[in-house]
């Protein structure tokens, strides 16, 4: 926003209205003001010349050159009183000009800071001409526009008297309202306490991961398991604890002493598996036993295919469990709402860290969707989309079967929006190669072998993770005709 100055007139006796734009000859002259005291034509404690001379020596009018007088003196640059020419301020000058660093780092940097850089960068999203299987898109088509619009427009024409800071862990009324669809839909009992919204599952990872653990800490994860939940917490100074999973979870018999777990249980990302029964169990009594907590990220369970979702393990125990939900597998990743379900010994210290990280999630939104919850429309949303998501796993089975068939072995059917195949006789060691090629053919893919921890604890065949809920039936079609065609070359 341009800068408005009122300068006084004294032939008038008015004050002058001056806007500095950005292409002003006001600007200018402030520029060329600075440019002489970094240079040392000017310096502290030297006088300008009057308003008067300025503005004949640069033909300009004299209120001109007070409204740049004036900017100068506001950042800092000059001294001035009434009656008196303007005098640059100590401490400027040559000595104080801002210095070209040629460093190659900052200067210094936080621990915390070191450990983000160290970890592997993401790859860069590129667009596709024929299929991107990358998990975690959804399709636009299937946003509920009407119903959200009908919300979010009742939340903004909603006056208050003042517009202030809410509360930390989420509006009142969406936390009444989570607490309804929770009870409906998973089972979970709980107090609007013991919910905090955030901007995102990543967030309520972020937050798990600093308010529970200090460097140096273990936690357990699932491996392979889901990369940014183990980023999170290696970059709060945690030491990951590998644990292998089979078609039953995380394997419990040995888990070690740790200060978290972090788990998957309802469907594990990647491989699919649902924990057992026997090793809920056995997770949650580790953790009683322990001390420790588990973070149960339940992050798509809202897709079960064959039967209802299974229980989540904070029905089990709910001081030892803190458990995360997500909106972006069923709404939108664009919006970042989430929410935790915290132990009531936690409540107070994931309160006081989401104040201090980002105030609070934003309010329109917790409204917009405190309503569509209480309406009852998110529910109707998700049944439509259960049903779309359906009809696309099956047309991506029946691709894989008609093009691939047994070259390829197929995990993670029953739940969730995605699948991973192994591609039988290919070398893990040749993903890179097989990502290559099918993005040169129009198709992204996304390899397996990051999910492990260490690389070389994966299978030796080749696998890949397929998203179908961004892709209509067409594209996952040709998609797969594609990546077929991709594999055959790499096998001859």
């Amino acid at each position: 926003m341009p800068a408005i100055w009122l300068v006084e007139n004294s032939q008038f006796g008015r004050f002058d209205v001056v806007q500095l734009s950005k292409d002003g000859i006001a600007r200018r002259i402030i520029a060329a003001i600075k440019e002489q005291i970094h240079g040392g034509v000017y310096r502290p404690g030297d006088r300008l010349p009057s308003t008067r001379a300025f503005a004949a020596e640069w033909g300009v009018s004299r209120t001109t050159v007070m409204a740049a007088y004036g900017q100068l003196a506001a950042e800092g640059y000059l001294t001035t009183r009434p009656g008196a020419r303007a005098i640059v301020a100590q401490g400027l000058g040559t000595a104080a000009a801002p210095m070209c660093s040629t460093a190659a780092a900052p200067r210094h940097l936080s621990a915390f800071a070191q450990r983000l850089l160290a970890l592997p960068s993401p790859a860069v999203a590129q667009a596709v001409r024929v299929a991107d299987f990358r998990y975690g898109d959804l399709s636009g088509s299937d946003f509920p526009v009407l119903a959200w619009r009908r919300s979010l427009n009742k939340a903004s024409l909603r006056r208050t008297a003042r517009l202030r800071y809410g509360d930390p862990q989420g509006t009142a009324t969406l936390r009444t309202a989570l607490q309804g669809y929770l009870w409906r839909a998973r089972g979970i009992r709980c107090t609007p306490d013991q919910i905090v919204v955030v901007n995102g599952s990543q967030q309520g990872l972020d937050l798990c991961a600093r308010l529970l653990l200090d460097p140096g800490d273990p936690f357990v994860i699932e491996n392979p398991g889901y990369l940014l939940a183990r980023q999170a917490f290696a970059a709060a100074g945690g030491v990951p604890v590998p644990i292998p999973v089979d078609g039953e979870g995380l394997r419990t018999h040995s888990l070690p002493l740790a200060r978290l777990a972090y788990v998957t249980p309802s469907h594990q990302f990647p491989l699919g598996g649902v924990l057992s029964a026997a090793r809920r169990r056995a997770l949650v009594a580790w953790a009683a036993h322990t001390g420790a907590y588990v973070v149960e990220d339940d992050y798509d369970s809202e897709y079960r295919h064959d039967i209802a979702p299974i229980p989540p393990l904070q029905t089990l125990d709910a001081e030892s469990v803190i458990y995360v939900g997500t909106l972006s597998k069923t709404l939108s990743p664009t919006l970042r709402l989430g929410y935790l379900v915290v132990p009531t010994t936690l409540s107070r210290a994931f309160s006081e860290a989401k104040r201090l990280t980002d105030r609070h999630t934003p309010m329109l939104e917790q409204d917009a969707l405190a309503d569509l919850l209480a309406s009852g429309a998110f529910e109707r949303h998700v049944r439509s989309i259960r049903r779309k998501n359906t009809e696309r796993r099956v047309v991506l089975l029946q691709a894989l079967a008609d093009n691939l068939g047994s070259s390829v072995t197929i995990a993670g059917a029953d739940t969730g929006l995605h699948v991973v195949i192994w591609i039988n006789g290919v070398a893990a060691d040749r993903e890179p190669a097989i990502v290559e090629a099918a993005r040169a053919a129009g198709v992204g893919l996304y390899p397996v072998s990051p999910l492990y921890d260490p690389p070389e604890s994966r299978p030796a065949a080749a696998g890949f993770i397929l998203g179908y809920a961004g892709l209509d039936a067409d594209a996952l079609r040709r998609g797969v005709a594609v990546l077929a065609a991709v594999l055959a070359e790499h096998r001859r």
